[in-house]
């Protein structure tokens, strides 16, 4: 019987996979779906992942740890040239990689510079046409487009689905668990994400910020936790955290009229912080000035890794 046991257990498949992608393509949404919680923050918004985030998907093939990589576009601007490099480490350490392509939107310069990037990797890649929910999306058309660029990729491996309705999710599963190699798993079954705790706070927090504020401000804003105390013998974790934004004229808005936003934002990150985390969090949140931190290597260094 522990002969069997063990038998199964050499037999599990573990990978390394990373997702690729333009920004707003599905690539957040696609993992929250995979591992059935919220790791990354998903927003209309392009760009909302700055980091490589992972999630970890256990199932009885084995276990699948994806790296949800900052959209990737053509920009000279010294915060996407440091996304784009985050992006671009990813590619060399992974076992397969997961090209997600929306299929609401057409190709274009932006698609053409994903595929530069993935094509050396054609040999371990499966590619998601998401959106497949949406009344404009053109699933042909995006097939198409791919055979075209990525010839490499055969059809089994080229798969239709909507991470936000969980159609076809567990298709690409199984088609990445194909390119797995037979190896132990990298993290125990209960895991489904190795951020630390400060970063999931501070990515709850900027998640509901940047989801309420408009125009260029979701852009100019990060999440400085400068604190943390466990209190109460680990049942209540003191947290203080400052929204960061570049200028003076985006901090009234941050704080909005009689301080309503901050406010909100406040309440509506706990409510989502009590759901992951089994003791309570105390929040103090406010706002602060962090002139151009978009064009110093300090802040960047510290908010992408």
């Amino acid at each position: 019987m522990e002969t069997e046991k063990n038998t199964e257990k050499k037999d599990l498949k573990t990978a390394l996979v990373t997702i690729v992608g333009r920004p707003s393509a599905g690539k957040s949404t696609f993992l929250n779906t995979a591992c059935g919680e919220p790791v990354s923050i998903v927003s209309e918004i392009p760009q909302t992942t700055r980091d490589a985030i992972r999630g970890i998907v256990n199932t009885s093939y084995g276990q699948l740890v994806f790296i949800d990589t900052p959209g990737y576009h053509d920009s000279d601007k010294k915060l996407n040239l440091k996304l784009r490099s985050v992006t671009e480490s990813q590619l060399k350490d992974a076992d397969a990689l997961l090209y997600i392509l929306d299929s609401t939107r057409l190709p274009g310069d932006e698609e053409q510079l994903t595929v530069n990037l993935i094509k050396p990797h054609a040999n371990r890649t499966v590619v998601a046409i998401n959106k497949i929910d949406s009344h404009i999306a053109q699933v042909n058309s995006a097939e198409e487009f791919i055979a075209k660029v990525l010839p490499e990729i055969p059809k089994e491996r080229i798969i239709p689905i909507s991470a936000k309705t969980d159609k076809n999710v567990n298709d690409v599963l199984k088609a990445l668990y194909d390119l797995a190699p037979a190896a132990p798993q990298m993290y125990p079954e209960d895991f489904y994400t190795d951020q630390d705790v400060g970063f999931r706070i501070a990515e709850v927090i900027r998640g509901e910020a940047i989801n309420r504020l408009e125009q260029e401000i979701p852009h100019c804003l990060y999440v400085d936790i400068a604190d943390m105390e466990m209190k109460k013998e680990g049942r209540l974790l003191w947290v203080r955290a400052f929204l960061c934004v570049e200028r003076e004229s985006q901090k009234g808005i941050v704080i909005g009229k009689s301080a309503s936003m901050i406010k909100t934002i406040r309440i509506e990150s706990l409510k989502k912080l009590r759901k992951i985390f089994d003791y309570k969090i105390d929040l103090d949140l406010q706002v602060k000035v962090d002139k151009n931190w978009r064009q110093k290597d300090t802040v960047l260094t510290k908010l992408i890794k």
